[in-house]
């Protein structure tokens, strides 16, 4: 046990400082953000990087928990989106110049509630590959479920309850009218009235669906 030699405290410091920096180094050379949005809209999804020097690079976004993972890929001649997972297909683009600018950052439109996940944007060329950035991205609803099936009950009890006071007014009020005249034009008004309100709720239901792209 004597020969044994043990480190001194000046190397144990070294040796946790050198530990300290690479941690470091490690946590800023992959960027991780979260972000928020509804279903719908669009998003730009950031990634940085100085490419310039590189020999024929590619940059790559991708989910992990997608098969096939890719959801764009760029290279020098262009988009290439043979391998894309076809969740994206004409939903997703890059800058022209991103290559060149080094501003890799990813257009998302008419997001859904499944794109939902972690967006790595990955750089490569023949030398190897290297990940970026991770953008985690949660897509909300915009109009929840419940309200969407309250809104169809609600335009069903509509349509029934004109329905039954229609019935009530041909069968239980016609003996009450004196004068046929009077009878016919109340009785066309109402059905008028009834079948206004019924197409104007319906218009204003597929107003509101194709508002917010229910």
């Amino acid at each position: 046990h004597s020969d044994m030699i043990l480190p001194s405290a000046p190397s144990c410091q070294l040796l946790h400082m050198m530990i300290m920096v690479f941690g470091i180094l490690l946590h800023m050379s992959l960027q991780v953000s979260a972000v928020e949005t509804y279903e719908g809209q669009s998003i730009l999804l950031f990634c940085e990087f100085e490419i310039f020097e590189l020999d024929r690079p590619t940059v790559k976004w991708s989910r992990s928990d997608l098969s096939p993972p890719i959801v764009h890929q760029r290279q020098e001649e262009g988009d290439e989106l043979m391998d894309q997972n076809q969740l994206y297909t004409g939903r997703t683009s890059m800058k022209a110049d991103a290559l060149e600018t080094g501003d890799l950052s990813l257009k998302l439109t008419n997001l859904q509630t499944s794109d939902t996940g972690t967006y790595s944007c990955t750089v490569r060329n023949v030398m190897g590959e290297r990940r970026v950035r991770d953008e985690e991205l949660l897509v909300k609803e915009l109009f929840p479920s419940w309200a969407k099936a309250l809104l169809v009950l609600f335009v069903l009890v509509l349509t029934v309850a004109a329905g039954i006071i229609l019935y009530y007014f041909r069968h239980r009020l016609r003996p009450e009218l004196k004068v046929e005249m009077e009878k016919k034009k109340m009785h066309s008004s109402f059905i008028y009235f009834v079948f206004n309100v019924i197409f104007y709720v319906f218009c204003y239901m597929l107003n509101f669906v194709s508002t917010y792209n229910i």
